[in-house]
């Protein structure tokens, strides 16, 4: 029975063996001949695509080794145990040692041994999820001294986000000190111009105030001399008086003497004469004061001050030069003493105030209010004028240098630039506005050491 269903099943086999053959023989050979040709076909595709894949790699290592001989910085790739992977040409220049000498080399092998461990800092770094920035070591050189290099290291991690090593950019200290210094030298000149245009600017400003000036100082002046002349009488009235006596002249004629010289009047108006004269030569010596300070490109000291009497000699020097004169309104405390920098807020209220004078020029009713109080510490100035105002396109513009809307030759454009540096220079700040009702007002805040009283 067993050898019934072998051959049963044989027979079926040689029988489906048979249908799954070709008829010929010849297309059994063309089949594989055709499967061969796909498979080669496949074959040429892939190995087009992998020399392609080729191409593009060598090409990209072309290019990051260009950009790594190119580089000037120093660049070390190292793993996590800190051995060197990969560096740059300018680490073989600066070391003096080859690519295939420095490959495998430990990272600490490189510095001297006077300068941090590179491995452990990082480490700390790392836990602490932060970067070594501009940390400042030593390079050891062949046959030289060591080569000072401001340091970077960061981690390096793989496409799973793991770390798997540091990368190290170091810059020569020599060419961060000189690309400091350029700074520091570019810093100075921008000061020392910053201060010639200060200079320039009181200059202009002084010019233009002399006539205001001069008529400051022709009042005390002319005070002084009709004085001395009134003293030089009383002195030759007095020693003719006193000459008499040493004659010893009769009483009766002395008596007549003294009514005729006038002796008890002049006993009686000398000292109020000296007084007065010593007051306007006081006058003169505080205006003289005042335009030295004006004119002074010296930084002076901290010293208390009337501000009233600063901010009427500031208005009187400005309107007095002026042909057509506005009104000056003044809201200023009687006695408002601070500590500050008198010459400083001198000038930025004559600034102020001439930039008013500027502005209100031909009109009729023009007319300029100056306030001063001090609020939380700070002396606050305010300068307003009845003028056309601020246009809106010039708000971001009034206080750059050159910037003016007078005609050419009228005006520097530097008057509220520089006094608004001065603010700042003080620890303050000068702003702009419009009033509600036409004009504008410049606010000037500066702190103050102390208020003495007010």
């Amino acid at each position: 029975m067993l050898r019934d269903v072998a051959q049963k099943h044989s027979a079926n086999s040689v029988s489906t063996a048979l249908v799954e053959l070709p008829a010929h023989p010849e297309d059994a050979w063309i089949d594989v001949i055709q499967k061969m040709d796909q498979v080669y076909a496949d074959l040429v595709h892939s190995q087009t695509q992998l020399e392609t894949k080729n191409a593009m790699l060598e090409e990209a290592q072309a290019f990051i080794d260009s950009v790594l001989s190119a580089m000037t910085d120093v660049l070390i790739v190292c793993d996590v145990d800190g051995r060197i992977q990969r560096v740059n040409k300018a680490l073989e220049t600066t070391t003096g040692k080859s690519n295939d000498s420095l490959m495998g080399c430990l990272l600490s092998d490189l510095f001297e041994s006077t300068t941090f461990d590179p491995i452990e800092k990082f480490r700390k770094k790392v836990k602490l999820k932060q970067h070594l920035a501009d940390c400042e070591v030593d390079l050891k050189c062949v046959g030289g001294p060591g080569a000072p290099l401001a340091m970077n290291c960061t981690p390096r991690y793989d496409h799973k986000g793991r770390l798997v090593g540091i990368v190290l950019v170091g810059r020569p200290v020599g060419e961060l000190r000189r690309a400091y210094q350029e700074l520091d030298e570019a810093h100075r000149r921008l000061t020392q111009t910053q201060q010639q245009l200060i200079v320039s600017e009181k200059m202009a400003a002084l010019g233009r105030l002399v006539a205001g000036v001069a008529h400051e100082l022709n009042n005390p002046i002319s005070f002084v001399f009709g004085n001395m002349h009134a003293l030089k009488r009383y002195g030759a009235a007095i020693t003719e008086y006193l000459s008499a006596c040493d004659r010893h002249v009769e009483v009766a004629e002395l008596k007549e003497l003294r009514e005729k010289l006038r002796i008890d009047h002049v006993m009686r108006d000398i000292t109020p004469l000296v007084e007065g004269t010593l007051e306007g030569a006081e006058r003169v010596s505080d205006i003289v004061q005042d335009l030295r300070r004006f004119s002074s490109n010296q930084e002076e000291p901290l010293e208390p001050f009337d501000v009233g009497r600063l901010v009427r000699t500031a208005a009187d020097w400005v309107v007095k030069a002026e042909r057509l004169k506005p009104a000056i309104e003044l809201d200023v405390p009687e006695k408002l003493e601070i500590v500050g920098r008198r010459g400083v807020i001198h000038q930025i209220i004559v600034n102020l105030v001439q930039n008013a004078v500027d502005v209100l020029a031909g009109k009729v009713d023009g007319k300029i209010w100056i306030a001063a109080r001090v609020e939380a510490h700070a002396l606050v100035i305010e300068v307003a004028d009845n003028g056309t105002g601020i246009g809106e396109e010039h708000f971001d513009k009034i206080f750059e240098p050159f910037f003016t809307t007078k005609a050419i030759g009228q005006g520097t454009g530097l008057g509220l630039y520089v006094s608004y540096g001065m603010a700042l220079k003080q620890g303050g700040n000068l702003t702009a506005a419009n009033n509600l009702h036409g004009g504008a007002t410049f606010t000037l805040t500066v702190p103050v050491d102390e208020r003495i009283h007010k």
